[in-house]
């Protein structure tokens, strides 16, 4: 299981950088478009401050502009590239055509059968949008509990995305998903609960330790 910051802003990067446990960064163009920098800055920069996997989502909509905006993406940020290419009948001829040089993840994946492609296609990730299939198609959960079923005999794992809660992320993970992709703020939720600080509370009230 890995745990991957959502987000192209550096300074939230930075922030997440210090725990020790994130094993990389996702962006979107949402994301790229709120970011003060440009999208090739932000993401050298992102790159630059951990080491693991920072995702890129293409832009174009054919299939020659989407393999040049793939290998520019390669370009900048190198051996640490994941092309997010959507669920579409090109994209799927576009990680086809793509995934055997750079890593690629289908992202907007709303049925089983689209993640079954993905994988025929040689995608790495499966990427599932849960809050939003929950609102759309009634049950995010389901999805990727579909999505798990369908993939048990490949090599593409899922990639959990639009997650706003620590709750909704356990979920997820239970119906199957392999990893996460959180917003700063539901990552720092998953870390703390009020229960361990009063716990905590109570062993340096009562407690002693070898520093006085």
């Amino acid at each position: 299981m890995a745990i991957y910051l959502d987000t192209a802003i550096v300074a939230e990067a930075k922030a997440a950088s210090k725990f020790g446990w994130i094993a990389g960064i996702t962006t979107n163009p949402t994301l790229l478009a709120k970011s003060e920098l440009s999208p090739e800055v932000t993401l050298k920069q992102l790159a630059q401050l951990i080491p693991g996997e920072v995702y890129y989502q293409l832009m174009a909509s054919d299939f020659d502009g989407m393999v040049a905006e793939g290998k520019a993406a390669f370009g900048l940020i190198g051996k640490q590239t994941v092309l997010k290419v959507p669920a579409t009948a090109t994209g799927f001829q576009v990680v086809a055509h793509l995934s055997p040089e750079i890593p690629c993840a289908v992202t907007a994946i709303y049925s089983a059968s689209q993640a079954v492609v993905s994988a025929e296609a040689g995608a790495k990730y499966a990427i599932a949008y849960v809050n939003r299939a929950t609102r759309l198609l009634g049950n995010g959960f389901a999805l990727v509990q579909d999505m798990t079923n369908v993939l048990k005999q490949s090599n593409t794992e899922i990639l959990a995305a639009s997650i706003k809660s620590p709750e909704e992320a356990v979920k997820t993970l239970l119906a199957g998903a392999h990893h996460l992709t959180l917003p700063l703020d539901v990552l720092q939720a998953m870390a703390v609960h009020e229960l361990s600080q009063q716990t905590v509370d109570e062993f340096a009230q009562n407690g002693r330790g070898i520093f006085k």
